[in-house]
């Protein structure tokens, strides 16, 4: 009898706990993967059919590109930022050009002065080029000091008539258009860093962005 008892609560156990839980069959739920948890979120329940990535040829450009060694990188960035980080730019341009790379920038303080700093410490001049929004009389006396040291230096006076910031929308338009790959920094309401990222991306250029704030 107590070996029927037993044996009666084994059974209702398996039962109540088929009923709790279920099957995954039976519930029509799938315990997600520990990828699907991170990209989805730990509280999902139902996952989804399989679909292939849409956008597989984006994928293919960038191994494409990746091993293809050295690339032309464009970097922008604000005006308005400290020393360390200007430093650290300058650093990571001065690596970018000795593994040889082309770098394009503009001509403006801040980032741009730094990117041009970092290369020219290279001694590699001829994978550096300055896009400048304007003719080089409307730079700055600073600017104007270090973009003399600058062995490709292209200028666009049929800009001058435009206001800075239309000038320089154009000028970033044109070094997106001969680059493969971008690598920005800038704040959060920088609004025309962040339409220049996304027109690269647009583009089906890589973009890296680097948020100072």
């Amino acid at each position: 009898m107590r070996r029927d008892r037993v044996e009666s609560s084994g059974r209702n156990q398996q039962t109540d706990g088929a009923f709790m839980f279920g099957s995954d069959e039976e519930s029509g739920t799938q315990v997600p993967t520990q990828a699907q948890s991170v990209v989805e979120g730990s509280s999902t329940v139902l996952v989804s059919e399989y679909k292939p990535i849409p956008d597989i040829d984006y994928l293919q450009e960038l191994l494409a590109i990746q091993q293809q060694g050295p690339r032309s990188i464009g970097f922008f960035g604000t005006r308005n930022m400290g020393f360390m980080h200007q430093q650290l730019i300058e650093i990571l341009s001065y690596a970018m050009v000795i593994t040889k790379n082309h770098i394009f920038t503009s001509g403006a303080s801040g980032t741009n002065a730094a990117v041009i700093r970092g290369a020219l410490r290279a001694e590699k001049p001829e994978l550096l080029t300055v896009i400048l929004p304007q003719s080089l009389k409307k730079q700055p006396p600073e600017s104007q000091e270090l973009l003399s040291k600058v062995q490709n230096l292209i200028e666009k006076p049929q800009y001058d008539h435009l206001p800075l910031i239309e000038a320089s929308r154009l000028c970033n338009m044109d070094i997106i258009s001969k680059v493969q790959q971008v690598i920005c920094f800038a704040f959060h309401d920088s609004k025309l860093l962040m339409e220049t990222c996304q027109e690269a991306k647009n583009l089906r250029k890589i973009v890296t962005l680097f948020y100072l704030d």
